[in-house]
């Protein structure tokens, strides 16, 4: 089904001339609240039980160009797995020339107050079942690491504060990369490295392909301290592996390849100095 029809890039969804990376997960979110409604399972009768809505658990996502101001975009939206608990979405966003943009895979489980997850109510699991499509991209990172070679790590913490928090009081899935993002920001300055200075042509540091694990909610007030571990670079890929944790528990996991684009959204190779940051 279209979760989102021929809409226009608007310029607060940018960051520089391409999209900001969260404004994917913003798509994605629209979208799964009109699968939601469609299939009569919605968020607003999962808030009124004081449950979290569709939490993602696994998160797989490809970009393969980024969207720029005056695309037109369509995001279409289809299950392609269901289970007593939780249902697999596949998202591909298109631009008006029928080209894809971004193709994304994610688990929804809904999960209780007492954060036991849900089990679908049959009449929900056998609609989505009779609406499951036979798909299985291949999308998200690869596996491949700099075996041997010294890379570098670095760090931060950053405080649950509301600006982060979702309805269900919880932290905002689409800022977990956000806050990954903040960390990659730091490391770059303590490296001398000026992101202003090297994003006008290109735009490097964007994540393009990633496979996140949510294992347990961040709270509002808590201090989420993100860990970063570069595993492999070359001209093409910076690939990170990251791990989110708070009051001594991993909250998620994943890897995340942050790419170089052009300023029409096309993927292009990293500059010498942009990954000299992150070589042995």
């Amino acid at each position: 089904m279209k979760t989102i029809s021929d809409t226009e890039v608007r310029f607060g969804e940018l960051a520089g001339p391409l999209v900001h990376g969260s404004v994917l997960f913003d798509w994605q979110l629209v979208s799964t609240q009109e699968v939601a409604a469609a299939f009569d399972y919605s968020f607003e009768e999962l808030l009124d039980d004081d449950g979290i809505p569709y939490a993602p658990v696994v998160v797989e996502t490809s970009v393969h160009r980024y969207p720029a101001l005056g695309d037109r975009i369509t995001v279409s939206t289809v299950p392609i797995d269901v289970g007593r608990s939780s249902v697999e979405l596949l998202y591909e966003i298109i631009d008006g020339d029928g080209e894809r943009l971004a193709t994304a895979r994610m688990t929804h489980v809904t999960i209780s107050s007492t954060g036991a997850a849900l089990a679908l109510p049959e009449r929900v699991q056998s609609a989505f079942a009779e609406a499951c499509v036979d798909r299985d991209p291949e999308v998200g990172p690869a596996t491949g690491t700099n075996e041997g070679a010294h890379l570098p790590s670095y760090s931060t913490s950053v405080p649950i504060r509301s600006p982060y928090v979702e309805g269900a009081n919880l932290a905002y899935f689409e800022e977990y990369p956000r806050f990954a993002g903040i960390a990659l920001e730091e490391y770059l300055i303590e490296c001398g490295t000026s992101l202003g200075e090297l994003a006008e042509e290109k735009q490097p540091y964007r994540i393009r392909d990633w496979k996140w694990e949510f294992r347990s909610p961040v709270r509002f007030q808590t201090e989420l301290h993100v860990e970063c571990t570069v595993v492999s670079v070359d001209r093409e890929t910076i690939r990170v592996a990251h791990e989110l944790t708070s009051g001594g528990k991993t909250n998620i996991s994943g890897i995340t390849e942050y790419g170089c684009f052009d300023r029409t959204g096309a993927a292009v190779p990293f500059d010498d100095e942009m990954i000299a940051p992150f070589e042995p």
